[in-house]
């Protein structure tokens, strides 16, 4: 019987491929347990976060003190409501949005974020919550924050997607960087594809972070997927190349990029669009 109910809630929400859709239910208020995944056990889960509707991150940036508000990594479409706008910016916007965190033992602890320093979908699709949290108070907690790194990735690098929504893992390797991804009416720039096997992210892992396996640095973040081998629409980007010709790989995955988040950090790592030489959109 366990069996059977196992299978029949894996048919009920993993039948979505893409990160773009939806996850199926509230994280944070549903009473249902995530499905036990054989490998989920071989990751570290220390830092990741479970949101509402998506996972993330809890990130530092290079030389982050123990005593500044904790940083949560996740995807500009996790914000809730409807999507930001092709070519729009959300910044320095107060909230009060309740997520969870995994210390080393898997357990999740409440946090909770006070403002959205920055989100967008336009190039990237990526966000980050300031919250109330310090680095020090979820030391205590036994949680360690994850590295943004400063670097770009390279093609062959072994990844790993760690989703708090599903409480699972992923483990490949990147599989080359598509000039040109677009979904509907949004254009990601630069953006990682993933190898074939390993990494076929499903609803729910939007926000996951795309960590080096090798450091423990974060590279990326994971955020969609093309579904059913349609072009260039919602739930199903396609490949645009420099010469503008289109490719469209039905089951591919992708994730974005995060080094430039560095390029808007002043020398107190606060983020400030107005930075010369800050590089995302505005």
């Amino acid at each position: 019987m366990k069996k059977t109910i196992f299978i029949a809630f894996l048919t009920l929400f993993s039948w979505k491929a893409s990160a773009f859709p939806e996850a199926p239910y509230d994280a944070l208020k549903s009473n249902i347990t995530p499905p036990i995944y054989f490998d989920s056990y071989n990751y570290d889960f220390e830092g990741i976060v479970k949101l509402s509707n998506c996972s993330g991150a809890v990130i530092k940036f290079v030389g982050q003190k123990l005593s500044d508000n904790a940083i949560v990594l996740t995807n500009g479409h996790c914000l809730g409501g409807s999507f930001i706008k092709p070519g729009q910016v959300v910044y320095k916007k107060r909230v009060n949005r309740r997520m969870r965190v995994a210390d080393s033992n898997r357990r999740f602890h409440r946090i909770t974020a006070k403002e959205i320093i920055y989100a967008t979908m336009t190039d990237t699709d990526s966000a980050l919550y300031r919250l109330k949290e310090t680095y020090n108070d979820l030391k205590k907690l036994g949680i360690e924050a994850f590295e943004l790194s400063e670097n770009r990735p390279q093609v062959g690098d072994n990844i790993e997607i760690i989703s708090g929504y599903w409480e699972r893992g992923y483990s490949c390797q990147i599989d080359d960087f598509i000039f040109r991804l677009k979904e509907a009416s949004w254009t990601f720039v630069d953006s990682i594809r993933y190898t074939n096997t390993g990494c076929k992210t499903i609803g729910g892992t939007s926000g996951s972070p795309i960590i080096d396996s090798d450091t423990r640095l974060v590279v990326g973040v994971n955020n969609t997927a093309n579904e059913s081998g349609r072009r260039c629409s919602m739930n199903n980007p396609c490949e645009v190349d420099e010469n503008n010709s289109v490719t469209v790989r039905r089951g591919a995955t992708y994730g974005q990029q995060t080094y430039l988040i560095y390029s808007c950090l002043n020398s107190q790592n606060e983020f400030d669009l107005q930075l010369p030489g800050c590089e995302l959109p505005k």
